[in-house]
């Protein structure tokens, strides 16, 4: 938060005297500060209210689980059928850990997640969090009135709770006032559509690790609060337990983290920060990451990640460069823009070594998709074309500026964002205007009128809310954030010194009042318009209704042995590993090259193939069952150019179904697609596959075992039942 100046002065001098600092802004004075019972009573409620916050959105989520699914009477088989794609997978693990002897038997040696694989689990993926939740449902006595699927969801549904009241510390830090805090949680719930998706997406691994973000973020904004003495080392911390967990229960902790030392590198090219203040922050985010690494028994993409490698980078080029932030304005501007120079191809230099010895491609498909995003790399590629076409990786949509204005959230915060974005240019010239030693003795005796933690989170939220507009998928960093921000602009100081100075009213009385008054009204009219919507929200009663899948899956369990391996959509297969527990070909954590490719050759199934190339890549997976969908063998959902079966015949080389233009090098296939023609039951696919299973959604096939060949002019294979 900004210290707000006098009205007379407000735009030619940005900084305050210590007294004007006590008067405007009594939430930094120091903490050996007396505390009075009227204080003591308003903090009590401050904290009561964010625990009361907390505890709505918790149950608010919950009753909407309910309610969508009846999923307190619907079937085991329903319940885990409703977790869909990935998050089937990441809950099969808790399902499997709960009846597993031991933990290395289970997850460090799995040989039913990749067929003629055994992997290490918690290497590959980020489910500590399922492990520790199965030993400690196995632990405490709750096992008779509670079952494990609940202890599962509810935890879930807690973080949730910690989310809000993350967000309202951040925000009660920031203003100084817990009305931020209240306004920060009344928002966040009732923007749910656009902070969080977890009540239909609960085992996702951003419902576990944004929690740890946010109070990652609330103890950066504490530790780098003015004059903050005692809890230094208690923040320094909390700082680091929470990036830990944040990193260990997300895979993609690497690039949330890269965008926050991006954050952390331009406070420091500001002068926003000191050179302690940088180096703890760089030092924690290491830290926790190489902690993560080790917990995933040296998993190399951590190692190779760009983050460590511009941290690296940053903190060598800054002791080699110790006189960054001496001379005139314009030397200063041009040393710094080398320095990032600088820093950027030490960056790359160290990230490109530093893959090439781990030989690492396990993230390369990222780097695709961001390449294919900007239209700097073929957009033929299968990997990215997978995330290019689906609307949760392209912009964000317009819509959703329509519903964050109808909560009154976007206009307080893109009046916020304006004010301190001009303040931080205004404070950045001046803080590399000036030199060390002017700095020096004007700090003696004034305050910076730019305090390091309300920068912090201003970078944080545009940085943030860029990579919001870019990813739709990532709003879910920003919007709960943006919530905490807004609050700050409509209790804190800085907007309403502007807005009384303009009117010539600015008086320490009314600023006090419009702080107090204006959040309680705008409280008061959101509970007025939208309580009757959220009351009408949860009154509405669904029920799950799958039939097709449900068949499908108790086909599987009562008709196939317990060692079949299926082969198919990564969505399907993730539900048939928790369903059945049957093997898989492959599945949708994607973060592995050879499962990449191998992906893609179980997809040929759409594709343009004869029976017999499907055969042997089937086989050579060690498929004995391919289950093949509707849904996607005859996909409408996407544009012509999107749909699965068209990138897989743009990476074959083969024209795209339907009228369209393609591409000249593109060449007629001169094969049926494969999912269309093996319903025809033709010779040539009944020789290879015998059809055991079908309904309105789904044909299941067994892959029939072939024989050695009678006669060596034979062109027909020979196969057994």
């Amino acid at each position: 938060m900004l210290y707000a100046a006098e009205s007379a002065n407000m735009h030619s001098n940005m900084t305050l005297k210590p007294k004007q600092l006590n008067e405007i802004q009594p939430s930094v004075k120091k903490e050996k500060c007396d505390w009075s019972w009227g204080a003591i009573i308003w903090t009590s409620v401050g904290w009561s209210v964010s625990v009361g916050l907390g505890l709505l959105c918790c149950i608010y989520v919950a009753t909407l689980h309910e309610n969508d699914l009846w999923f307190s009477n619907i079937k085991e088989v329903e319940r885990e059928i409703s977790f869909r794609t990935e998050c089937g997978l990441y809950y099969s693990y808790y399902k499997q850990m709960l009846h597993a002897p031991s933990i290395q038997e289970e997850m460090i040696h799995d040989n039913l997640t990749e067929s003629k694989r055994t992997i290490n689990l918690l290497q590959r993926m980020n489910i500590y969090q399922e492990v520790f939740l199965s030993v400690l449902y196995r632990l405490l006595p709750i096992q008779s009135y509670l079952e494990p699927v609940y202890f599962y969801i509810y935890t879930v549904f807690s973080l949730q709770a910690v989310y809000v009241i993350a967000l309202y510390l951040t925000a009660w830090l920031l203003s100084g006032s817990w009305l931020a805090g209240a306004l920060t949680g009344v928002w966040y719930i009732l923007n749910r559509v656009d902070t969080t998706r977890v009540e239909f997406t609960i085992s996702l691994r951003e419902n576990w690790s944004l929690p740890f973000l946010a109070l990652q973020v609330a103890a950066i904004t504490c530790y780098l609060r003015p004059q903050l003495t005692t809890l230094q080392q208690v923040m320094v911390w909390l700082m680091y337990v929470t990036t830990f967990c944040f990193c260990l229960t997300w895979q993609f902790n690497q690039f949330i983290l890269l965008v926050q030392a991006l954050v952390i590198y331009t406070l420091d090219c500001g002068d926003f920060l000191t050179t302690t203040q940088v180096t703890t922050l760089y030092l924690v985010q290491v830290s926790s990451l190489l902690s993560v690494w080790f917990l995933q028994f040296c998993n190399s993409m951590i190692l190779g990640s760009l983050v460590l490698s511009f941290i690296v980078a940053a903190l060598f080029i800054r002791h080699c460069q110790p006189g960054v932030k001496t001379g005139s304005l314009v030397v200063r501007l041009g040393k710094v823009l080398l320095h990032s120079a600088l820093v950027l191809l030490l960056t790359v230099t160290i990230n490109y070594l530093a893959k090439k010895a781990l030989q690492l491609q396990s993230d390369e498909h990222i780097f695709k998709f961001i390449k294919s995003k900007f239209a700097l790399g073929s957009t033929r590629d299968f990997d990215a074309s997978l995330y290019l076409c689906e609307e949760a990786f392209g912009l964000l949509p317009l819509d959703t500026l329509e519903r964050l204005a109808g909560t009154l959230l976007l206009y307080p915060y893109v009046l916020t964002l304006l004010l301190l974005c001009g303040m931080l240019v205004a404070a950045a010239l001046q803080n590399l205007r000036g030199s060390t030693e002017e700095k020096k003795g004007a700090r003696e005796g004034q305050v910076a009128a730019f305090r390091p933690d309300v920068a912090y989170n201003l970078l944080h939220t545009l940085f943030y809310g860029l990579l919001a507009f870019s990813t739709m998928r990532m709003k879910y960093i920003w919007t709960g954030h943006m919530c905490a921000v807004a609050a700050y602009g409509v209790c804190g100081t800085e907007l309403w010194t502007v807005l009384l100075s303009a009117l010539r009213c600015n008086t320490k009385l009314l600023l006090r009042l419009v702080r107090y008054v204006v959040p309680v009204v705008m409280i008061g009219f959101l509970y007025y318009k939208f309580w009757p919507k959220l009351m009408e929200e949860l009154s509405e009663l669904r029920e799950f209704y799958d039939p097709d899948t449900v068949e499908l899956m108790t086909w599987i369990s009562t008709k196939t042995p317990k060692q079949a391996v299926f082969a198919g959509s990564m969505q399907l297969l993730a539900g048939i590993k928790l369903c059945t527990g049957r093997v898989l070909t492959n599945h949708p954590h994607y973060e592995d090259k050879d499962l990449r490719e191998r992906t893609r050759q179980v997809y040929q199934v759409y594709a343009r193939r004869s029976p017999e190339e499907v055969y042997d890549i089937l086989k050579a997976i060690g498929a004995d069952y391919v289950v093949l969908e509707n849904s996607i063998c005859y996909e409408r959902r996407h544009r012509r150019g999107c749909r699965l079966r068209d990138l897989l015949d743009l990476a074959n080389g083969h024209i795209m179904d339907g009228p369209g233009e393609d591409d000249p090098d593109l060449v007629p296939a001169t094969h049926p697609r494969f999912c269309d023609a093996i319903k025809t039951d033709a010779a040539a696919y009944n020789a290879l596959f015998t059809r055991t299973f079908q309904n309105k959604t789904f044909h299941v096939y067994r892959l029939k075992k072939k024989r050695k060949k009678n006669t060596k002019g034979s062109s027909e294979p020979s196969v057994t039942q």
